[in-house]
């Protein structure tokens, strides 16, 4: 027997729901134009700063933008708390970039992936000794 569930039963907070798809690609979206407004803005002084990735919620109220920074721990921090005061910046631009019924609040993450993965291969070398050579 195949029980049909709600989306309302999935997703409790979204009151919209959307297909996977149709998220995957809004998110892809925001994520390019969220990459473009913050080369706009001047973040000199906050090293090298890319947009990695975008989830947004299915009834598209809240984004969650995850980036990386090429810099010191005081420029990634610098970073993160210099978007999180210019959200509001970000997302009236986004706004009039992307025609949405909502414009996602953004709230910024720093996106660790690429560190955790040169600390694991480092940790798997340090196992792994020398290759022997056959």
């Amino acid at each position: 027997m195949i029980q049909v569930v709600s989306p309302a039963l999935l997703f409790p907070w979204a009151s919209i729901t959307m297909s996977s798809h149709r998220i995957e690609r809004v998110s892809e979206l925001v994520k390019r134009e969220v990459s473009e407004i913050v080369l706009e803005l001047n973040l000199t002084d906050c090293g090298f700063v890319t947009i990695t990735a975008a989830k947004i919620s299915p009834d598209l109220k809240e984004g969650r933008i995850y980036m990386s920074v090429i810099g010191s721990a005081e420029q990634k921090q610098r970073a993160v708390d210099t978007l999180d005061r210019r959200h509001g910046h970000i997302q009236h631009e986004l706004a009039h970039r992307i025609v949405l019924k909502y414009t996602p609040r953004l709230k910024f993450f720093l996106d660790e992936t690429e560190a955790h993965a040169s600390h694991i291969e480092h940790l798997l070398d340090e196992l792994g000794g020398e290759p022997a050579d056959e």
